[in-house]
């Protein structure tokens, strides 16, 4: 089981200090932030993607590759790759060359945002969202396996006899996850290719992402890759922890009644009981990740966001501290429990290894 963070890169006024960071401040943090979970032993680094204020993440790959130099084992993702608007051709191919740089601890999380204006932005029409997003990976599917491609759809001009560089390392991909809020179809997406379904899990109650995920078990083993048990889902999770809950609650509460996504709505006590925002101690953060199981069944990955709402960059790196001493908990607990035959969490070497005995089965 993986474990890491995610960050949306918001840029957001500290409540309590009355504080806004600069862009260059929050992008130079969120570069702390990921070198700070290798050093306290999580797996996997990922960052959104946006194009418009308050957020600073418009160039994923960038930022990853900057990390991929400075980090060892770390693995580079993203929350969010913007499916709609990018081009395919050019998520292949960048991609494929923070590959390279990364010597392969990179993925890549699929998505269509939650910024309606940014489909006139670059040039779409947010009423295709969903055609968009299917007929687009289906071209990016194809461009990092097959080296000759020619293609016709609805959305880009053809192809014909084109090549994306570099081609993947190793001739394999980067294991892609489909994520979603709300969407089936993407949930019927992620299953009939095989890839991972990474459920936000973080602004909705926990049986709305059981529908999606039953779903998506059911349809993976449908088109044949295996057991529903075996399919490969990932949980998001937002957590703030104190030694002492109640300290933790008083810290945490203005910047959560100030947040740009649920402040000013529902009290954090009942946003605690509805959904899995857990601010509290260790062990209640533990108590409760640990539940995410009994809902959900064995997953492969867990990421939790850490740095949202004007969280100064000082109390980041203590959360992340905390969560460096509580995921060797949460590592033997889950492990302890796993049920036979459950998928191990995805990485470029057990997908370079799948490959091969694919070839030699063939």
């Amino acid at each position: 089981m993986q474990f890491g963070i995610f960050s949306v890169g918001d840029v957001t006024t500290d409540p309590t200090t009355g504080v806004t960071p600069s862009e260059h401040e929050r992008i130079k943090a969120m570069v702390t932030i990921a070198l700070k979970a290798e050093e306290v032993g999580l797996d996997v680094f990922a960052t959104g993607e946006h194009h418009n204020p308050p957020f600073v993440p418009s160039s994923p790959t960038t930022m990853l590759g900057y990390v991929a130099a400075r980090t060892e084992k770390l693995i580079l993702s993203t929350s969010t790759t913007l499916i709609t608007t990018n081009d395919p051709v050019k998520i292949a191919e960048d991609f494929a060359m923070l590959q390279h740089l990364a010597n392969g601890r990179v993925d890549v999380m699929m998505g269509r945002g939650n910024t309606g204006p940014v489909y006139p932005w670059f040039g779409q029409d947010i009423r295709q969202g969903i055609p968009l997003a299917i007929e687009n990976y289906a071209l990016l599917h194809e461009l990092w396996r097959k080296d000759v491609v020619d293609w016709e759809g609805r959305f880009r001009t053809p192809l014909q006899g084109f090549t994306s560089t570099p081609r993947p390392l190793d001739g394999v991909p980067p294991f892609v996850w489909h994520g979603s809020i709300r969407s089936p179809e993407i949930a019927e997406q992620a299953a009939y290719y095989g890839d991972g379904f990474f459920a936000n899990h973080i602004f909705w109650p926990t049986y709305h992402f059981q529908r999606l995920i039953s779903l998506y078990r059911e349809r993976f083993a449908h088109y044949g890759h295996g057991t529903p048990e075996q399919a490969v889902v990932g949980l998001g999770g937002q957590v703030f922890m104190r030694k002492n809950s109640q300290d933790a609650v008083n810290e945490f509460r203005p910047y959560f009644d100030n947040a740009p996504v649920y402040g000013h709505g529902p009290s954090l006590e009942d946003f605690m009981a509805q959904t899995p925002l857990t601010v509290g101690s260790p062990q209640q953060v533990i108590d409760r990740t640990l539940t995410f199981r009994e809902h959900f069944g064995d997953y492969q990955r867990q990421l939790f966001l850490m740095d949202h709402a004007g969280l100064p960059l000082k109390t980041v790196l203590e959360q992340l501290d905390h969560l460096g001493e509580i995921v060797p908990v949460l590592r033997k607990e889950f492990e302890s429990r796993r049920a036979p035959g459950v998928a191990e969490a995805p990485t470029h070497a057990s997908q370079v290894e799948a490959a091969s005995q694919e070839k030699v089965e063939a």
